[in-house]
């Protein structure tokens, strides 16, 4: 559906995009996920043709952003993070009017309208000023205007930037729904949103991508995650006697634990250790009370990535 090959852009001698590469298969929610400044919004701009990257290509379907931006911006709707509303229009006439610059037939305006109204929840606000309108529901009237005219690639930057959680699950939703039928491309640096919505997750920063997969294959790729053990009748130093030589254990701490021994066993990165620590214990007399394997939550494994060397 998109192909981007060695994407650049420079803002004088500032490299905001370092030569990324990536693909976005038709249907798929992606979340383009890094912390302020890493070049989430400079690629979607360029992705949208807003702005022409310095070197690089980016081709829609059988289209170059370079040859076919106008035909490109026809399949795309685009919702900046700063949604671009009049405040002194009313909600119903602004989408009148977008309907109208998206070349909407004039006949079936009204129709396309209340079917947008319905999916993005804006029935009771058709009426009043765009400028009276909480910023939730400003979102709103923006995923609706990004929507117009049935778009094969919907491009969000941030949509749910400074909305209370309420807005935030409200939103979200909609963007999941809408992910049944189109190809989602969306950014943002709140961890949760991106592992609520998306079934793909790129992390950027500095301008290069760092992850790039599912939640749960960049939590399986991750290094480290911990096991924890409970044991009856071992003692530390016997365990880490036995269980230290393991290929992949760094280390063995013990933690609180009421006539038993708990420990927490910090793993190196996959292959998965669990088989070879139980034929181990097997092999003794301690009795296994608990065994539990914890791996990197999303926030960490974000942490690691983007941290500032």
């Amino acid at each position: 559906m998109i192909h981007v090959e060695d994407l650049t852009k420079y803002y004088g001698d500032f490299c905001a995009v370092n030569q990324i590469n990536f693909d976005i298969e038709k249907g798929e929610i992606l979340g383009l996920l890094g912390p302020n400044g890493a070049g989430k919004t400079t690629t979607l701009r360029m992705l949208t043709g807003f702005i022409q990257p310095t070197s690089g290509t980016i081709r829609v379907k059988d289209l170059n952003i370079y040859r076919d931006t106008f035909e490109i911006k026809k399949i795309l709707g685009y919702l900046p993070e700063s949604a671009p509303l009049y405040h002194d229009m009313l909600v119903y006439d602004y989408l009148i009017f977008v309907s109208g610059i998206r070349g909407i037939e004039k006949e079936k305006r009204p129709s396309h309208i209340h079917h947008l109204a319905d999916l993005c929840g804006i029935n009771e606000i058709m009426h009043k000023p765009i400028g009276e309108l909480s910023k939730g529901y400003r979102q709103r009237v923006g995923l609706a205007h990004a929507m117009m005219g049935d778009p094969e690639i919907l491009i969000l930057d941030e949509p749910t930037s400074g909305l209370d959680p309420n807005q935030i699950v409200e939103i979200r939703e909609i963007i999941r729904q809408i992910g049944r039928e189109k190809t989602v491309v969306l950014s943002t640096h709140i961890l949760s949103e991106a592992e609520a919505t998306c079934n793909r997750i790129i992390i950027v920063n500095h301008g290069k991508i760092v992850a790039d997969g599912s939640t749960d294959t960049l939590k399986q790729s991750a290094s480290g995650g911990h096991l924890e053990i409970s044991l009856q009748n071992a003692d530390l130093k016997s365990v880490r006697e036995k269980l230290m030589p393991i290929d992949g254990v760094e280390g063995i701490t013990q933690l609180d634990g009421e006539g038993y021994l708990h420990l927490r066993i910090n793993c190196k990165s996959p292959p998965d250790i669990r088989a070879d620590i139980y034929r181990e214990i097997k092999k003794t007399d301690w009795v296994l009370l608990e065994f539990h394997h914890e791996t990197k939550t999303l926030e960490n494994i974000f942490r690691e990535l983007t941290k500032e060397i």
